[in-house]
């Protein structure tokens, strides 16, 4: 059986109707039942913003995207966090296993066949948490319709099982063995890459970060999981206009020579992290996320916009 796809809206008309169009060009859709969570307004919201979620609750009602389409409109704001948590709890409950998207996310035509063909290859080995549609680039290194593990997790288009979400502790009242362990912190942080912790502990001590994605690594990271990523992205966010919740225009992890009918053929049988990948890969983050590399971006956006 092929997996329910969940994918959450909000108040981005344009992009929501970009990430239906490609989901409906995907090869199964036209076998695959869509849930689409449309998050309401809040108390302070604008004229704006609730013309915007009026305008994306039309186009979800538009035509028929995949088989099926159920629509679950919340009257209230629950914010993506919560709208996450919330709908992937209740569907996962039904079917075992979900693939979800975001309204920013463009899915190439066969992402839908590597979620499935991997959620049904892993579905037993309880070492794999997730599978993920985005992928880093892997400099100078050929693609070759094949696929690997990493230890780090995804937000960008990905899938899981019911015996991984329902065993996530997303108060993650556990949190304190990692705040001065410096070893610790450094795997946590992807070898040194990225300062996950930061964002984690904001999370969890202050609220300033609202993220359902890093209470969910912070849980696979200590199972020592494992995540399947594709060779080539099969996802790409065209969100960071300053329209997002966010509002933020420096896209951190670009997809490069994007090819929406790229497929993957391949799937690892040996269950290990790809060492040889996680060197490319940290460079990669590390020179994307440094301050130098923000900044630049930043001001070169001012002058080309």
């Amino acid at each position: 059986m092929l997996s329910p796809i969940i994918l959450f809206v909000y108040n981005r008309p344009e992009h929501t109707r970009e990430t239906l169009y490609a989901l409906e060009n995907n090869e199964l859709a036209s076998q695959s039942i869509l849930y689409i969570f449309s998050d309401g307004e809040s108390e302070n919201s604008t004229n704006e913003i609730k013309n915007k979620i009026k305008e994306v609750r039309a186009i979800i009602k538009e035509r028929k995207w995949c088989k099926q389409v159920i629509i679950k409109e919340s009257k209230i704001n629950k914010g993506l966090a919560n709208s996450i948590i919330d709908g992937v709890s209740e569907i996962i409950k039904q079917y075992g296993k979900v693939i979800v998207l975001e309204d920013d996310l463009i899915a190439s035509r066969y992402f839908l066949n590597f979620m499935n063909n991997a959620l049904d290859k892993y579905n037993e080995n309880q070492e794999v948490y997730q599978i993920s549609g985005f992928s880093f680039p892997l400099n100078n290194i050929e693609p070759k319709n094949s696929s690997f593990f990493l230890p780090i997790t995804s937000t960008w288009g990905w899938a899981t099982w019911e015996r991984v979400w329902s065993k996530v502790d997303f108060d993650c009242k556990d949190y304190n063995i990692l705040k001065n362990n410096k070893k610790l912190s450094y795997r946590f942080n992807f070898q040194g890459s990225y300062n996950y912790k930061k964002m984690f502990i904001k999370q969890i001590e202050t609220h300033k970060v609202s993220s359902w994605g890093i209470r969910f690594y912070w849980n696979a990271f200590k199972d020592n999981a494992l995540i399947l990523f594709p060779d080539k992205s099969l996802i790409l966010n065209n969100g960071w206009d300053n329209s997002g919740r966010h509002n933020d225009n420096y896209n951190i992890f670009p997809v490069l020579n994007w090819d929406d009918k790229y497929k993957i053929l391949y799937y690892p049988e040996s269950l290990i992290i790809n060492s040889h990948y996680i060197k490319f890969i940290t460079s990669y983050i590390k020179k994307r996320t440094s301050k130098f590399t923000k900044i630049f971006y930043k001001i070169k956006f001012l002058f080309v916009k």
